[in-house]
């Protein structure tokens, strides 16, 4: 059900008893204090005690708790060094995240879009000479990324919560999800922008509900923890209100032990995972986490142009290894599906539009696919709708590109998945 964004605020407190992280003053942002070293502190196996560890959090206090994995918190390199040395500790930096873009030139726009289907909404829905979309009732898509622009004309009636995960003085702040960079408020339109007042463009799902939640600071770079920490509010959300979720992640870095508990957390409270692949092709093995996690939809970029007869799979996405290809399996490190990611115009801060690349353009059309094939039979559990994305992909093969062939292959995964 639609709600105002006036609501946003009351709406983003239930659900937080499952999930609560600890938060303390001297918590930062991804501006503050930049001679500070975000780490995860845990005990080391075999130590009885939490001296050590309560120590810690009264003289840093605590930004995101984690149960057994630890907490984290903020500390200066000589601290670093001095927490290190403690037998007792355990003590890890946190891995820093980054946008999955690679346009060099954004064209912005302030003008009436003259095409409201751009042409990744016309392939998805298969369909050249379509005017409008539809479908995403009562299917939530938690936009983990810079924010968004919540006033958009094209976004305002989507939005459902919007919420800073990455404030200085605290891990979570109701009613905050401003975008400064341009990049979230891009990746919501892809999924479910709404034609806005008649001049302005459509995403896959424009009934979706947006959960517009910020973990990327105003650079677009993030901690893994507060990614972690999203995620986890974002599934609990969804299976406390018993509605369905799909977590759209636009983002992407090395292995995280934080971020892959997290997935398998949501996963395992229903809700549906998609993230973009990366932008570090063509070469084998340069996928990204989390689209490398096996309990994630991984997400490859496709070119407006044909190439063996079908769209072409864009050199900068990433490959996964080669030797998995024709097996129809998702292991780590596999691509999974491919969407429209090159060239794709949608909203941008200040009422705008924007042309961007990358694996975080095709990863919103996915989520805006899964949020119509949910809505169309809510009665899917999250594993089946991703079966079904499978399932389209498989019917629509993708030959183009470096190292795209028939079948299951280590470019383009299963293929691309159409609207039916």
């Amino acid at each position: 059900m639609r709600r105002k964004l006036a609501s946003v605020a009351a709406v983003a407190i239930l659900g937080l008893a499952a999930f609560q992280p600890l938060q303390a003053s001297a918590a930062p942002d991804q501006t503050a204090k930049h001679n500070e070293v975000r780490v995860l502190v845990k005990q080391k196996d075999g130590v009885f005690t939490t001296q050590a560890t309560d120590k810690v959090k009264q003289e840093h206090g605590v930004r995101n708790s984690f149960g057994n994995q630890g907490f984290t918190t903020e500390v200066s390199k000589k601290e670093l060094k001095e927490l290190k040395a403690n037998k007792a500790l355990e003590v890890t930096e946190v891995s820093v995240y980054t946008k999955q873009e690679v346009t060099k030139q954004r064209d912005v726009s302030a003008q009436a879009v003259s095409d409201r289907t751009p042409w990744g909404i016309q392939a998805i829905y298969n369909n050249p000479s379509i005017t409008r979309t539809s479908g995403g009732n009562n299917i939530n898509i938690a936009v983990l990324d810079t924010g968004t622009s919540v006033n958009h004309p094209d976004l305002a009636a989507n939005v459902e919560q919007c919420i800073d995960f990455t404030q200085y003085n605290s891990g979570q702040v109701n009613g905050s999800c401003i975008d400064r960079d341009g990049h979230g408020t891009h990746v919501s339109g892809s999924a479910l922008a709404n034609g806005g007042n008649g001049s302005g463009i459509y995403g896959v799902a424009p009934e979706a509900d947006l959960w517009a939640y910020k973990v990327l600071g105003d650079d677009g770079r993030g901690y893994s923890d507060d990614i972690a920490n999203a995620i986890q509010k974002a599934a609990d959300e969804g299976a406390n209100r018993g509605e369905r979720v799909i977590i759209s992640m636009s983002l992407g870095g090395g292995q995280d032990s934080l971020i892959a508990s997290a997935v398998r957390y949501a996963n395992s409270r229903g809700a549906l995972v998609v993230a973009a692949t990366g932008n570090s092709g063509p070469y084998e093995g340069s996928i990204n986490y989390p689209g490398g996690l096996s309990e994630a939809v991984g997400v490859a970029n496709l070119e407006n142009r044909q190439q063996n007869g079908t769209y072409r799979v864009a050199d900068s996405s990433s490959r996964g290894y080669s030797r998995t290809d024709g097996d129809y399996r998702i292991q780590q490190g596999d691509v999974e599906v491919s969407a429209p990611g090159s060239a794709i115009l949608s909203t941008f801060p200040g009422n705008t539009y924007a042309s961007l690349t990358g694996t975080s353009m095709a990863t919103p059309h996915i989520s805006g696919l899964a949020a119509k094939i949910w809505s169309e039979n809510t009665s899917l559990s999250n594993s089946q709708v991703r079966q079904t994305l499978q399932a389209r992909a498989q019917s629509n093969d993708i030959l183009g590109g470096y190292g795209a062939a028939r079948g299951d292959d280590y470019a383009s995964g299963f293929g691309f998945p159409l609207v039916q």
